[in-house]
């Protein structure tokens, strides 16, 4: 099997992590007695040798070896292993025709697996289930002659009773009609066909209906979701057992972390698995669905209210997630799903609980009508549970009611304040109750004097220091009590006095300066920072001596050299406070003219404002060219031109266009998020109300 392994220079090929030496032995490793030591085999072979999809050269020289391993009957896990070749076609097939450079090989592996596509057919039949549901996908990404490949879905089709089987044999239809066009009369037309046929089961036409919906999206009409729906409705009694589909079951309990390891960063890990993990066998057609739907979000909230109101609750699960999906992506009056969301509160699982709290967490700023459907969540496992229930060693219900509180916190909700400072007093979780705290400023008075003893407690010279500090100054910023002050400069204090805290320095100088004239006690702990030699931590603390300080004879110097500096950071940073310097700036103008050419966008538009704030209505041409270029060359940018433009008043009117193509733009972006976005929305309705 490993005939001329140890010829190749694995050493002169490299992969995401340096020279690809470890080849042998990963490869080797697969096919151990061990099973601990074939999983940390397949977990490094994703992780360096195929890096987030990433094909290398090292990858396609393994691929001979790896096809091996497949097709020997005696290889453990040999599913997995055809898994992980089905993954790196997938990634080679979609990028082959790329330009690319370095150690990258998609056309070499696309071309090494299509010449060994029989071997994928051939395990798409194989005996073990678990090997064919890994094999099929192969069948609509390898095989280029259609004619042949459509014999074999069809086949495959004919052949298989299970419902995950005959899903994915659909699904590798329409992945061969999306790659080669030419195909798809024939494959749409059996779609059809199978989609009214009453003796291929309700699974199976609803993945008809689907598929077909994917490979033609111009032709969804007014009947294809109702259709879905009662093919939904229908399936929901054609049961599956999850042990013929589903991963293994999680522990009830986490794992322990490693020493060191922030509490942050192992929840974030858990929610990527959490989000990996699929709780019914119709999930990933579902998903495919709303893909094909995209923006029909009334459409989208139907078939969800669907998936939320069956038996089943492990769709409901799923469904409860695609609703998040759909409401961070698209725009749109999402009340309805808002409440569909809010109603799984009353689920009998604490998962299906936690989730959907989770769901209008992340939805906060549009989750308005759940806020009572949270806070009766909240009151009841705290009567039911006691007052600590913050602290369970129920991990489900431990994450319910955290999950249900930080959504109500975020909706400033002085309700969920009891639990906040159980996590708070108690330190169990206290971070997650940090994330959310500055979001109920009417809880100041109790919030402020905990937070600031946990920002005391924190030592800047430890490894991952920023992350828990950076929280609690974020949240002691948007709570605004001045009592937070001397903490803060307190901490400024000693994340500089070993020059080891300068990400926690730079948040507290942006926080101090948040607070504007109330902190002068710290100025003489700011001014000597402006020298400093790490231009972040300069260019911080020159903001917040402005923030403070107030005087423009001794700020505008330091603004002035951090502009010639030319780094892009610094003079961003630099411009937005000259803007708000104002008038005595104007010494400024040259340099911020000669940045307007900058090649970075974002230096671009942020000197553009600035000159607007210095000298207003006669800028007006120039500053508006720069800012609408910017936006149509990053959307980004929107937030900040939009506020420009906004303190542009009349002036801003030549981009009434460019203000009404945004609001009808459907799709939100990604990059900004959905609370960003909303404001963002809101802010070009009140400014387009303005010109109009």
């Amino acid at each position: 099997m490993f005939d001329g392994l140890h010829d190749i220079d694995w050493s002169s090929m490299g992969h995401a992590y340096g020279t690809a030496e470890e080849l042998p032995v990963l490869l080797t490793a697969l096919c151990s007695p061990d099973a601990d030591e074939r999983a940390k085999a397949l977990d490094r072979y994703y992780g360096a040798v195929h890096h987030q999809g990433d094909v290398y050269g090292a990858t396609t020289a393994s691929l001979p070896f790896l096809l091996e391993l497949a097709g020997d009957d005696t290889t453990p896990d040999r599913a997995e292993v055809v898994r992980l070749l089905v993954s790196i076609a997938g990634t080679s097939v979609e990028r082959c025709g790329d330009e690319y450079v370095g150690d990258v090989d998609y056309a070499g592996a696309a071309a090494a697996l299509r010449a060994r596509a029989e071997a994928f057919v051939e395990w798409a039949s194989d005996d073990d289930p678990r090997v064919r549901r890994a094999a099929v996908p192969a069948l609509g990404l390898l095989l280029d002659d259609t004619r042949w490949a459509m014999a074999v879905l069809r086949e495959r089709l004919a052949s298989e009773s299970g419902v995950v089987e005959r899903l994915l044999v659909l699904d590798a239809t329409a992945e061969l009609v999306l790659r080669r066009p030419e195909v798809k009369d024939e494959a749409t037309a059996w779609f059809a066909t199978l989609a009214a046929d009453e003796e291929a089961g309700s699974v199976t036409r609803l993945a008809a209906v689907v598929q077909r919906a994917r490979c033609a999206p111009q032709d969804i009409d007014g009947e294809v979701v109702p259709t879905a729906v009662a093919l939904l409705r229908e399936s929901a009694g054609e049961a599956v057992p999850e042990e013929t589909w589903a991963d293994p079951p999680r522990p009830e309990t986490p794992t322990a972390p490693a020493e060191g390891v922030p509490p942050q960063a192992v929840a974030a890990f858990e929610e990527l698995d959490r989000q990996g993990h699929v709780h019914a066998p119709t999930t990933g057609l579902l998903r495919t669905f709303h893909d094909a739907l995209a923006g029909r979000v009334p459409e989208r909230t139907a078939l969800i209210e669907e998936q939320l109101r069956g038996p089943e609750l492990g769709s409901r699960l799923d469904a409860v997630r695609m609703s998040a999906d759909l409401m961070k992506g698209w725009r749109g009056d999402h009340t309805r799903l808002v409440l569909l969301v809010a109603e799984q509160l009353d689920a009998p699982h604490p998962d299906v609980v936690a989730e959907a709290a989770a769901v209008l967490g992340a939805c906060h700023v549009i989750a308005e009508p759940a806020r009572e459907a949270l806070a009766a969540l909240v009151d009841s496992q705290r009567a039911a549970h006691g007052p600590d229930v913050w602290t369970t060693e129920r991990h489900r219900l431990r994450r319910a009611h955290q999950e249900a509180v930080r959504a109500l916190a975020r909706l400033g909700d002085l309700r969920a304040v009891p639990s906040l400072l159980v996590a708070l007093d108690s330190g169990v979780d206290a971070w997650r109750a940090v994330e959310v705290a500055g979001a109920v400023p009417r809880a100041a008075g109790r919030l402020v004097p905990r937070l600031c003893e946990l920002l005391r407690g924190i030592d800047p010279r430890q490894e991952w220091a920023d992350m828990s500090a950076g929280a609690l100054v974020t949240a002691l910023v948007r709570l605004g009590d001045p009592a937070a002050v001397p903490t803060l400069a307190d901490t400024l204090a000693r994340a500089t006095r070993h020059g080891q805290g300068s990400a926690i320095a730079r948040s507290v100088l942006k926080a101090l300066g948040a607070f504007g004239t109330t902190a002068a006690s710290a100025l003489e702990t700011i001014r000597p920072l402006t020298g400093s030699s790490d231009g972040h931590l300069r260019t911080a603390a020159v903001a917040a001596l402005w923030e403070i300080g107030r005087d423009p004879e001794e700020v505008l110097p330091l603004l002035r050299e951090l502009l010639a500096d030319g780094v892009w950071y610094s003079a961003t940073e630099a411009a937005d406070v000259l803007g708000r310097v104002g008038r005595p700036a104007a010494p400024a103008l040259p340099r911020l003219r000669e940045l307007l050419d900058h090649d970075y966008e974002w230096v671009r538009v942020h000197c553009a404002a600035a000159i607007w704030d210095i000298r207003g209505e006669t800028e007006a041409d120039t500053v508006l060219e720069v800012l609408l270029g910017a936006w149509r060359q990053n959307r980004a940018t929107a937030g900040f031109v939009v506020a420009c433009l906004d303190r542009m008043g009349l002036a801003a009117s030549p981009a009434l266009s460019s203000l009404r193509s945004e609001l009808a733009r459907p799709a939100r972006d990604r990059l900004l998020g959905i609370e960003k976005d909303e404001q963002l929305q809101g802010a070009v309705r009140a400014l387009l109300a303005r010109l109009a």
